[in-house]
């Protein structure tokens, strides 16, 4: 499940998350990383930051700790725990991502500046951030 997790993880981040139209005539495909190359090319450099550490640090630290915890679990059930109740705590955060490109997709319809259409990215990346959540909670009860 950690794999499958990981592969979508590296999917959703890589696939368009959405499809923006600017007044009917251009379209463009954003990804995760796509749109991190055009804050920096931009300066943006508080929500590069951000995006960077919360979309691509946060999910990619935790399925790795998720992985260590699987392998030691009944060898080291100590500081798997401990590991388990690290990413707990780092799980609060790992959602903060989704907000901030909801409220980009919500500013930008409200302005109607463009037309924002969802794409296959952004459910990959949901399914990932979904299934790691679930296998915390199983790796929780098979150490508890």
């Amino acid at each position: 499940m950690v794999l499958l997790a990981l592969l979508l993880f590296a999917a959703g981040v890589t696939a368009p998350f959405f499809q923006v139209q600017k007044f009917w005539l251009f379209g463009d495909a954003v990804s995760v990383l796509s749109g991190l190359r055009e804050l920096a090319r931009a300066s943006e450099w508080f929500l590069f930051a951000i995006i960077f550490l919360f979309t691509l640090v946060f999910p990619a630290v935790k399925l790795v700790a998720l992985g260590i915890i699987w392998w030691k679990r009944g060898v080291d059930d100590d500081g798997a725990d401990r590991l388990l109740q690290w990413v707990s705590h780092l799980s609060k955060w790992s959602m903060l991502d989704v907000f901030v490109v909801s409220i980009l997709v919500v500013t930008i319809k409200a302005a109607s500046v463009a037309n924002i259409t969802v794409d296959i990215g952004i459910y990959l990346f949901t399914a990932s951030v979904v299934l790691t959540q679930l296998i915390a909670l199983r790796l929780e009860r098979r150490l508890r």
